[in-house]
Formats: structure tokens, sequence, C-alpha cells
């Protein structure tokens, strides 16, 4: 018994030291090294100051910011200790009325008549609750009335949307979207 019992109980000790202590040393070293930002969080800073994560969206209420699509992470949206989903269906009662009056406020709030089109991304949460991004179609739709707010030509701020509007990756793989933290910092910026 003792003859199998140490060479397991000495394998057990090589593979914690392995496993647990060198390979993620290395793996963090290579991703520090390599991709310093992004091993960092990929945080976003104002002034200096850490404002949040391009990774992570955020909530913004006021006319004077684009608006992030919905949350169902946590009670107030955007938690990231609550990460989740509605995980209501298309067809569920609630989940339909949900969006239908997220709609009628979606269409307040931006001052588009009842028989414009409302960006599917503005009025339904993401499959984790902490989506960063928007469509360029969400956020064109919002653009009067941040402009409005702040004071600012349209066509200046929907050339912000342009010039913050990332390709579908590999050219393949998504759709294109908006980072509505760093569109929100870059109009931040010109006020």
């Amino acid at each position: 018994m003792r003859r199998q019992l140490l060479p397991a109980l000495r394998m057990i000790l090589v593979m914690t030291v392995l496993t647990g202590l060198a390979y993620p040393l290395v793996v963090t070293g290579l991703a520090h090294a390599l991709f310093t930002d992004e091993a960092d969080g990929s945080l976003l800073r104002r002034d200096g100051e850490i404002v949040g994560s391009s990774l992570q969206g955020q909530v913004f209420t006021a006319d004077r910011y684009f608006h992030t699509r919905p949350s169902a992470a946590g009670d107030v949206g955007y938690d990231a200790s609550a990460t989740s989903g509605s995980n209501d269906g298309p067809t569920n009662e609630t989940f339909l009325a949900l969006v239908e009056q997220r709609v009628a406020v979606y269409r307040e709030t931006n001052g588009l008549p009842d028989d414009t089109h409302v960006p599917v991304d503005a009025v339904t949460a993401s499959g984790s609750g902490l989506d960063p991004e928007i469509t360029p179609a969400n956020a064109s739709r919002q653009a009067a009335r941040v402009a409005t707010a702040r004071g600012l030509d349209a066509d200046r701020v929907r050339d912000l949307i342009e010039r913050h509007t990332t390709a579908s990756t590999f050219g393949i793989l998504g759709e294109e979207r908006v980072n509505v933290v760093e569109l929100n910092l870059a109009l931040d910026a010109l006020t």
C-alpha cells in the first residue's frame, strides 16, 4: 500500500505546482507582456481616473448621453455580481409586454414618431446583461436627442458615432457595433 501511496502523493504535489502555480503564472505573465491593456480589464480612464471598462456596459439615463441596451443583471441593471439574461422567450407574455413598454419609452425619449422602427437591441437585454455595445442603428436613433441636449450639431454627433463604430470581427463574425461607454466618453471630451 505504501508503495502506491507515496508516488500518488508525489504526483499530486507535482501536478498541483505545475497546473495550480506554474501554468497560471506563465499564462498571466504572457498576457501582461503581449496584451497589457486587455489583461488589465480594458479599463477606460478620464483625467487619469478609471471610469469603467470597454468590456462592460454602464447605465446612462441622462439625455446628454447615449443609452445602453436594457439589462437584466441586477435590480438596476449592469450589476456584474448579478450577470444574467432575462430567460424569457419570444412568446412569453410578460416579455412581450415589457418590450412593448420599452418601445414606447424609447420612442418618447428620442422624440420618434409611432411608425419609426425601433432597433431590437434598444428594447431587449443581452444574454449576459452586461453588453457595452449597441448597433449603429440604435445609436443613430438617439443622435438627435444627444445633440440637442449637448447643444451640438447633429452631423457632428453622427460623425462621432461613425468614428466609434467597430466592424464585425474579421469581417464575418458578429455585426457592426458601437461601444456606448467609449462613445459617451468621447462626447464628454467634446463639451
